[in-house]
């Protein structure tokens, strides 16, 4: 029904930057909430950043506002995260998550936890070192 395809991880230094793409592949690519979650071994998922891709309203987290940016482009089907300025606590795992049939930002507003969102990517990892 739906398949995500995370893309753009990898190693870099503090300060530097990453761009990571998400590849939406499923019916109504408008009416989504898309989530980026990030895991470290042995700690919970925390939530990034998410879009509602019917206005492009966006969320972040306290701890990436004003270094991660969110864009999507509706001819790839496609969400970015832009991550500047990286720090070494950004190094996890990032998961692209999908709440489908969404119509509204309030709703994806409200949407923090995983257990919201019913599809998820493999997974990119990603490693800034000092």
């Amino acid at each position: 029904q739906v398949q995500l395809v995370e893309s753009g991880g990898g190693s870099v230094q503090a300060g530097g930057s990453l761009k990571l793409s998400c590849e939406y592949n499923g019916y109504s690519f408008s009416s989504n909430c898309l989530n980026w979650f990030r895991q470290v071994p042995g700690k919970e998922r925390e939530g990034v950043a998410r879009i509602y891709t019917g206005d492009s309203t966006t969320f972040y987290a306290d701890s990436v506002k004003g270094r991660f940016t969110l864009s999507q482009d509706n001819a790839k089907n496609t969400v970015y995260l832009q991550m500047d300025n990286l720090k070494p606590e950004d190094t996890a795992k990032y998961y692209c998550a999908a709440r489908t049939g969404v119509y509204s930002r309030d709703t994806c507003g409200a949407a923090a936890l995983s257990s919201a969102y019913s599809f998820w990517g493999q997974g990119t990892q990603v490693t800034v070192s000092i």
